[in-house]
Formats: C-alpha cells, sequence, structure tokens
C-alpha cells in the first residue's frame, strides 16, 4: 500500500491477521479480481505449477490487477499474516511453508516485515523463514512503525531483532534491516526523521534495481538448477545401480534409505561435488519412501557432459551477451508511487544538504562564513592576495582528515590548477572541509553553485 499509494482489490490492512490470502498484485488495465482456480489454468500467468497444492490454497489465492506506474516494473506478492499463539494449532488447510517456498525460489526479493511493538517470532514465522534457506541472498528485513517509539527504545528493539534472527536464519552474514515508518501518515516521534529518510531511500534504491538485474538472475537460478539437477541425476543412478535384480528389493532399498548420508560423502568424493549441492537428507530420505528404484534410470555420461559444457562454455558466453543488451538499452528502473515521491525537488533525499546546500539559492553559500575564514587566511602571509599550497596544508591538516580527502578537497578547492589558494578558492576549501566533518560526502567534481564568484566564466552573448 505504501509503494503503490493507493489500495489494491482485496486489500485488508489492520491488526493481525487479517491477510488471510496470498494475493498477486500485478499490473492491468482495468481494476479487478482473478480467483485462484481461475489464475492456475491461465497461461500467461506464471502461477500454472501451485495448482499441486489444491483447492484448500486455490481458495486462498487471487490476483489483484490494477493501473498502477509501480507495478509495470515489479509484480508483488502479498502473503498472509502469520499466526500466532492459539491461532497456529489450527490448520490452513494446506502446507503454508511449501507455498512459500515455491515463491521464494521464484521471487527476485523478499522482504519480512517487523513491527516495532511486536518483535517476537513466533513458531510459524520461524518455520516461514526456515523455508526460504538457500535464498538468503534475497532476503531483506523492514522494522516498521519505528517513529512510535524514542530513540533509546529503538536501539533496543533493533537489538533484539538482531538477536532473535540470529537465532532463526543459519548465516553467518547480518541481514540488512531497514528502519523506517512505512506509511503515509504524520511520524509520531521525529528524532530519528533523517535516518528514517535515508533507510527509506536505501530501500526504494534496493527494489528499484530488480527490473535491472532480472536477466542475471535469471540466469544464475538456471545455474543452481542445473547444478542440482547433475547431482540428482548421480544419486539417482546411484541407487538404481545398488538394487538387486530379482530378489529381495524392499529390504535393499530400505537399507539405501538408511545409509543415504554416507552415499552422500561417497558420491562428494568419487565426483567432486560440493557438500552444498546435495538435497536435504531428511526431505530426500521422505521422497525415496514412495518411489520404485528399479524404475530409475541409468546415468548417462553425454547428457552429464552437455550439462558441464554448458556451464563451463555456454554461460559465459550468455553472460556478455545480457551485458552487452544492458549497455545497450536505457537503465530500466521502477517508477511512480512512492519511488517518486522522493526523487527530487526539495524533498528529495539529501536536498540542500552537504555539497547540495545554496544550490538553490543566487548568492554564493560560501559567502556566510567567508568573514571568518579570510581572518585564518591572512594569518597565513599571503603574496600576491595567494598563499601557497604548503601554507595552506599547514592549516588543512588541523581538521584532522586523512590526506586522502584532503588532497581531493585541494583538487576541487584550487579552481584556476595554479597550485595556489586566493582568498575564495581558501574559504572554499573550508567549506568543503566543514561538509566533510559534518558527515556528508564530497562531490566528485565543485557543482556550478559552489565555484567562487571570481572563478566563474562570463556568459558568452549572443552576437
Amino acid at each position: 500500500r505504501y509503494l503503490l499509494e493507493q489500495d489494491f482489490p482485496g486489500m485488508r490492512i489492520g491488526p493481525e491477521p487479517t491477510t488471510d490470502s496470498f494475493i498477486a498484485v500485478m499490473y492491468g488495465e482495468t481494476e479487478g479480481n482473478v480467483p485462484g482456480n481461475a489464475l492456475v489454468v491461465d497461461p500467461k500467468k506464471p502461477f500454472r505449477k501451485l495448482s499441486r497444492f489444491g483447492n484448500a490454497f486455490l481458495n486462498r489465492f487471487m490476483c489483484s490487477q490494477l493501473p498502477n506506474e509501480v507495478l509495470k516494473s515489479i509484480s508483488i506478492i502479498d502473503s498472509p499474516g502469520i499466526l500466532s499463539g492459539e491461532k497456529q494449532r489450527i490448520s490452513r488447510g494446506y502446507d503454508f511453508c511449501q507455498v512459500l517456498q515455491w515463491f521464494a525460489e521464484r521471487v527476485d526479493r523478499i522482504i519480512l516485515l517487523f513491527d516495532a511493538h511486536k518483535l517476537d517470532i513466533s513458531d510459524e514465522f520461524s518455520e516461514a523463514i526456515k523455508s526460504f534457506r538457500g535464498q538468503d541472498d534475497k532476503i531483506r528485513v523492514v522494522l516498521n512503525k519505528a517513529d512510535q517509539v524514542d530513540t533509546q527504545q529503538l536501539m533496543r528493539v533493533y537489538g533484539a531483532l538482531m538477536w532473535s534472527l540470529g537465532k532463526v536464519i543459519d548465516t553467518p552474514e547480518v541481514l540488512r534491516v531497514y528502519i523506517g515508518s512505512f506509511w503515509a501518515h504524520p511520524l509520531r516521534n521525529t528524532d530519528n526523521r533523517r535516518l528514517f529518510e535515508a533507510e527509506a531511500q536505501d530501500l526504494f534504491k534496493d527494489i528499484q534495481s530488480l527490473p535491472q538485474k532480472a536477466a542475471v538472475r535469471k540466469l544464475n537460478d538456471l545455474i543452481k538448477r542445473a547444478r542440482l539437477a547433475k547431482v540428482h541425476a548421480y544419486i539417482i543412478s546411484y541407487l538404481k545401480k545398488e538394487m538387486p535384480s530379482v530378489f529381495g528389493k524392499e529390504n535393499k532399498k530400505k537399507e539405501l534409505i538408511n545409509k543415504l548420508p554416507e552415499i552422500y560423502i561417497q558420491l562428494q568424493r568419487e565426483y567432486h561435488i560440493s557438500a552444498g549441492d546435495f538435497p536435504e537428507v531428511k526431505k530426500m530420505q521422505e521422497q525415496l519412501e514412495n518411489c520404485d528404484f528399479t524404475k530409475f534410470h541409468s546415468l548417462k555420461p553425454k547428457l552429464i557432459e552437455t550439462v558441464d559444457n554448458m556451464l563451463a562454455n555456454k554461460i559465459a558466453s550468455l553472460m556478455n551477451l545480457i551485458r552487452q543488451e544492458e549497455s545497450n538499452m536505457p537503465t530500466e528502473m521502477v517508477h511512480g508511487g512512492a519511488f517518486d515521491g522522493t526523487m527530487a525537488g526539495p524533498f528529495g533525499h539529501g536536498y540542500g544538504e552537504g555539497a547540495k546546500e545554496g544550490a538553490d539559492e543566487e548568492e554564493w553559500v560560501v559567502a556566510k562564513d567567508k568573514p571568518a575564514y579570510d581572518e585564518i587566511f591572512y594569518t597565513l602571509s599571503p603574496i600576491n592576495g595567494k598563499i601557497s599550497g604548503i601554507s595552506a596544508k599547514k592549516e588543512m591538516v588541523t581538521s584532522k582528515l586523512p590526506n586522502s580527502v584532503l588532497g581531493k578537497i585541494w583538487k576541487l578547492a584550487d579552481c584556476d590548477g595554479d597550485g595556489m589558494l586566493d582568498d575564495e578558492e581558501f574559504a572554499l576549501a573550508k567549506h568543503l572541509i566543514k561538509i566533510k566533518l559534518d558527515g556528508y560526502e564530497l562531490p566528485g567534481t565543485l557543482p556550478s553553485h559552489l565555484v567562487p564568484p571570481s572563478h566563474r566564466k562570463p556568459f558568452q552573448t549572443a552576437e
């Protein structure tokens, strides 16, 4: 709702669990809903494989279509509210985690929403997060309603959230958590307004980059699936090879299922496969229970060779083609909704701050502090109205900024490149030092509004 800036059909926002359905929010010329059973038979939509989860799920699945600019670039899957406490005991009627896993394998970004007032990770939420195993690079975390607590409480809440997530998500990397208040109402606590703006901007950048990298991610998924298919072929062919031709098939099958961890180790050594490429032992054992091992296929080395050739050679040329295509095409970004609200104008992130300060003012922004800078300038014994690099360095190093930063400031401030600074250039250098000390980044090139008045080129008048 926050990203789209408009209601979509079937949307219900409120205390948990208001949403009891999976809603695919997609672009459509006219506003309306498509129920789950109709969705899975539509060849134009990517949901046909969801029919295996049965009617109980399909009755709780729908597609919400509306003509929204944001949805031209991305589609959003809104999942049901996570159940907690007693509600978890009442079955949903379908395997919730399996459905989440199906979506997780196919989406480009997974956003976990936490409430600053309700941080506990319930059993179902914990199971849901575990179903994203293997998709950790897609997960981002949003700590919402952060304006409803003060700064001290927010620090505690953030720490508690990271601790809780560390227990559930079993990765050495720390997840990226975006802190903010993602709704269009006034902030209750404005102490952290700048933090919320910066975090929202980071989240927007992350989502906006998705369409641009879609082709590379699809290729990445193809490589992942090819490797898994290859390992699967090794496992299946090994089980087939070990089966007796006539008697004791059932006993041998049980023995092989129990020995699966040892078979994995053996195949790892034999074919030099990474342990991370093998399917989960427990899950594989459950699946094998219902299979007839004698009907499995034997290993076909030619097919394995083809896959290896694809991974070694074809993928590299495909990657180059994608890069060429991306460089020739205009950068694809998500537009509309909340994404356009902070892109430009005085309410854009960082507008009028740091190096951008004074961009829309007629007077040179450095002029207000120039008298103080001039006092320091004249103590440095200028000759013909200029001070040498050595004199400037003595003053500039008192800021305690590293030489790499001061070197950049010198390049920006020495507008005429004569290796000396006049009073305006010196004032500019001091202004840039102040920008850096205030925690802002320096510009790559000197913006036109920061160029000292005496160094500005006069406008050419047309004859």
